[in-house]
């Protein structure tokens, strides 16, 4: 235990000084770096709804991208074909990814282990097809185009940066409901699930209930992503809702660490930097993250957070048993 308050405080140092960071950088930088910040500050989102799943209810999804897409589609036809604004077209997009989220529970969480990440994927691959093949609204593989960023008032996102700061108020937003969510008793009790669901039931706890809120609420965080996604890409295809969406953001939640938050947010901004400066140089920039994510299965199965606190542990391991030896006190 005397270990917890130095870990914690190193982490709320290091959260400070990232906060301090995102929020003084961007007049200083590029149109480049800043719209790799503002992509990994979306797909941070993404992998922290994700992560509620995966990290703290011990359900691995497949099919994660059909809520950002879903939510994505919702924006980008509401605002093009209607002229909605901006309150309408986020209310209209968490609706509808809660919704598909509502929907598909039922029929996900009557499966566990890869039954579940089976369902998943097929659930994720109907929607896929539904965007691909509805050509009418969804414009087919042609996508929805001229999608104009959104102005509240007399504040105007349409610049980089100050789309940048929008981005980055609503990931605080959500982080910060996220950390409330985990922390609280349901969030506990959802960790106690992935350790053990027969033990929770036993205890009286509603199992099925629990998964069900804890998966629509995942779909509710993936849609807000996708309605940022929706504005700051002003474009939205079936390319949102493919597997490979999926299985990039599993992919930055086994990075950074599942069951953490932090990880998943870490794990998405390298994957995202990763990414483009990969493709840079090939076109099988794919088959890279693919061996990043067996390494990381082979020699961090923990994450990135998860080997800090490895380290962290054997640090802490060997100054106690410095304290132990005869006469160290002495000294």
């Amino acid at each position: 235990m005397a270990g917890v308050a130095p870990r914690r405080g190193r982490l709320a140092l290091g959260l400070g000084a990232a906060a301090v960071l995102l929020t003084a950088a961007p007049p200083f930088l590029s149109a480049y770096p800043l719209t790799l910040l503002t992509q990994a500050l979306i797909y941070a989102i993404f992998a922290m709804s994700l992560d509620i799943l995966l990290g703290y209810t011990g359900l691995p999804s497949l099919g994660h991208a059909a809520y950002f897409g879903t939510a994505a589609y919702t924006v980008a036809i509401l605002a093009t074909e209607f002229r909605a604004g901006f309150w309408t077209c986020l209310v209209a997009a968490l609706a509808a990814a809660v919704l598909a989220g509502a929907l598909f529970a039922p029929l996900a969480i009557r499966a566990t282990g890869t039954y579940f990440l089976m369902i998943t994927l097929a659930l994720g691959m109907v929607v896929w097809g539904l965007a691909f093949r509805w050509v009418s609204v969804t414009k087919g593989d042609n996508g929805i185009s001229g999608l104009e960023r959104p102005a509240l008032g007399p504040l105007s996102f349409a610049g980089d940066t100050a789309f940048y700061y929008l981005t980055l108020a609503v990931f605080a937003g959500a982080a910060a409901c996220l950390v409330l969510v985990v922390r609280s008793p349901f969030g506990m009790s959802l960790m106690g699930i992935r350790e053990s669901e027969a033990r929770m039931r036993s205890l009286g706890y509603n199992v099925w209930l629990h998964k069900y809120l804890a998966f629509v609420l995942a779909a509710a965080f993936g849609g807000l992503a996708g309605v940022l996604w929706a504005y700051y890409n002003g474009f939205v295809s079936p390319v949102e809702m493919q597997l490979v969406t999926s299985v990039e953001a599993l992919l930055m939640v086994a990075l950074g660490g599942s069951g953490t938050l932090v990880g998943p947010a870490l794990g998405a901004g390298l994957i995202v930097f990763l990414k483009n400066f990969v493709s840079l140089y090939t076109k099988r920039w794919l088959l890279i993250l693919g061996g990043v994510y067996i390494c990381v299965i082979l020699f961090a199965p923990g994450g990135i957070i998860g080997a800090l606190r490895g380290v962290g542990a054997l640090r802490g391991w060997g100054a106690l048993r410095r304290w132990r030896r005869p006469g160290a006190r002495a000294r």
